[in-house]
């Protein structure tokens, strides 16, 4: 993956209705070269697919919820268990495996806390296995992206600056 690779990754990351033409344009390629490269991405599974940034407010689930679970026993039965689980709740967006004093980290997004209530009760403490879940609401959100930094680029800020 080169330079060009990876602006390709940028733009398509920033907005994936690019036309080929507009996304040539925007890496300085002709189309024809732009068109393989974005599927040579697609073919080495750096692009995954594509899809619509939808408004979750707007949408009706305006309640942000991060649940840390902690599982009772670690065994592999226990563990396949509850993510087998976890697969089949829609209101649950994402499921980190994590380190330190929670085993996993929930992203749910639902219509209200009494939807939350509901959904704890009938499906999450359904899993058999938990020990404990912690619940945290968000107010609302500093930022959101969806598009990657590149790949070495200065993480701290005023990295990267000249005077």
């Amino acid at each position: 993956m080169d330079a060009v690779d990876l602006q390709i990754i940028h733009e398509l990351q920033a907005d994936g209705r690019l036309s080929n033409q507009d996304l040539a344009d925007r890496v300085r390629l002709s189309p024809s070269p732009c068109l393989r490269r974005v599927r040579r991405l697609e073919d080495a599974g750096l692009i995954s697919g594509y899809t619509a940034m939808v408004d979750q407010v707007a949408f009706g689930l305006p309640i942000t919820v991060f649940v840390r679970v902690r599982l009772e026993r670690h065994t592999a039965e226990a563990v396949n268990a509850f993510e087998e689980h976890i697969g089949f709740i829609e209101h649950i967006q994402d499921c980190y495996l994590m380190a330190g004093s929670s085993d996993y980290l929930l992203r749910v997004v639902i219509e209200s806390l009494e939807a939350y209530e509901v959904l704890v009760r009938t499906r999450i403490h359904a899993i058999p296995g938990i020990a404990s879940i912690e619940s945290s609401f968000a107010f609302g959100s500093v930022k959101q992206s969806r598009v990657y930094p590149r790949p070495g680029s200065p993480s701290r800020p005023g990295a990267g600056t000249t005077r």
